[in-house]
């Protein structure tokens, strides 16, 4: 049934390129991933292959990249990823040797793309479960580890009708969970090897916050006088309606949004909706952003080190498809809001029952919730202390993995 359900999908993606760019892109880059196997890969090499599917879960493998990489110089790195998001932004990567698209999960593809490979271990990161290359994987001998990964009982390998597929799992050698429910839920399906890890996106945020970088722009934004200042990140318009008519009314509080889509009819409904003086980043003068009650940040690779000059944090994507990253704000110490649509995302879940996360459900929340901030500095101090001790106390799963393999490199 699943070589029957790859086949059908392929299809459809061969469709699909021809009218989604991004689509497009992913289908030409796994034809194209075979070529740059061919040419680059060292056959005297030896290769630890890690895959991820996009930027996120590339962001969550990244510590354990560059720490074999400093750890294990004998070792060159592929890097695969399946989505144009991660690929398109990765592709030169320092710290991977090779990296490329993942060709689609065929029988044939997985066995073109391990004969030219061969590599030494593999590295799934989360939830990335590919049936044809873990099986021929595993009769390689090839050790399999999946990293960051995440169980939830309604998930098809804890069905009746998913057994079958469930079958995948036991490919693995052993799995680095975030949770106690995952190793529970693998238990019961009979697999015992698991180590409960946690999240190595805690590592990578904190290596992050090391490597953040002043930005004089938004520091002549914010002034001296040492404003209220709301920062909201990877923003959707269903957001920006909530808080933008917050701080129509409220002009003692400086406000920075970094949207998730930087197009310009996205950029002109906010500066539209935003009834203050307002200014893009890219064409702003120091000038500019210190008469500025707003500030718009039209370009990439910013809002992390932009985290770091907020009083609060809003991190969008809650009331579409999902969250996006809460960790990136609260290791800064200060307090994240947040939409409904994040009961599948641990970290904002257990950011909750720290005190450092909020849930609203619209805009009447909001409102209450900022209220409460803006009468109460030792709420927001408070909360703030938490989302930062919450993202310190969760440190340390790179090196939990790497012990756990240390005989095996």
């Amino acid at each position: 049934m699943y070589q029957v359900f790859i086949c059908l999908y392929t299809f459809g993606v061969w469709v699909a390129s021809l009218f989604s760019r991004k689509v497009r892109k992913m289908w030409r880059g796994e034809h194209e991933a075979f070529r740059i196997l061919q040419q680059r890969v060292d056959p005297q090499a030896r290769y630890v292959w890690f895959h991820a599917a996009s930027l996120g879960e590339f962001e969550q493998g990244r510590p354990l990249i560059e720490q074999i990489r400093r750890e294990h110089p004998e070792y060159k790195v592929l890097l695969t990823f399946f989505s144009p998001s991660g690929y398109e932004v990765r592709k030169n990567y320092e710290a991977a040797d090779i990296c490329c698209y993942l060709p689609l999960d065929t029988i044939a593809n997985a066995r073109r793309f391990l004969r030219l490979v061969r590599p030494e271990m593999a590295f799934f990161i989360k939830y990335e479960f590919w049936y044809n290359y873990l099986h021929i994987l595993r009769h390689r001998g090839v050790p399999v580890y999946s990293v960051s990964s995440i169980f939830r009982p309604d998930q098809i390998f804890f069905r009746w009708y998913g057994r079958r597929y469930g079958r995948v799992l036991h490919c693995f050698t052993h799995f680095f969970v975030q949770n106690e429910e995952s190793r529970v839920l693998l238990h019961k399906i009979g697999i015992d090897e698991v180590t409960v890890a946690g999240d190595t996106r805690f590592d990578r945020v904190l290596q992050i916050k090391e490597a953040s970088k002043r930005l004089p722009m938004v520091e002549a934004f914010v002034g001296k006088d040492a404003p209220m200042v709301f920062v909201a990140g990877s923003s959707w318009p269903p957001d920006e309606e909530i808080f933008i008519d917050y701080f129509n009314a409220h002009r003692d509080w400086k406000l920075i949004i970094a949207p998730h889509v930087i197009g310009e009819d996205h950029l002109r409904q906010i500066l539209a909706r935003f009834n203050g003086k307002a200014v893009r980043y890219s064409e702003a003068t120091e000038a500019d952003v210190r008469e500025a009650d707003c500030l718009i940040i039209d370009c990439f690779g910013l809002l992390s080190s932009i985290y770091h000059y907020g009083s609060v944090s809003y991190v969008g994507g809650g009331f579409g498809v999902g969250i996006h990253n809460v960790l990136e704000a609260a290791v800064w110490g200060i307090p994240v809001i947040f939409g409904p649509n994040n009961k599948h995302f641990q970290e904002a879940q257990d950011l909750i029952r720290t005190g450092g996360g909020f849930e609203i459900q619209g805009g009447d929340d909001f409102v209450r919730l900022m209220n409460r901030f803006d009468a109460d500095s030792g709420s927001l101090q408070r909360s703030g202390e938490a989302a930062g001790e919450f993202v310190k106390s969760r440190a340390g799963a790179t090196s939990g993995v790497l012990s756990h393999i240390a005989p095996l490199c």
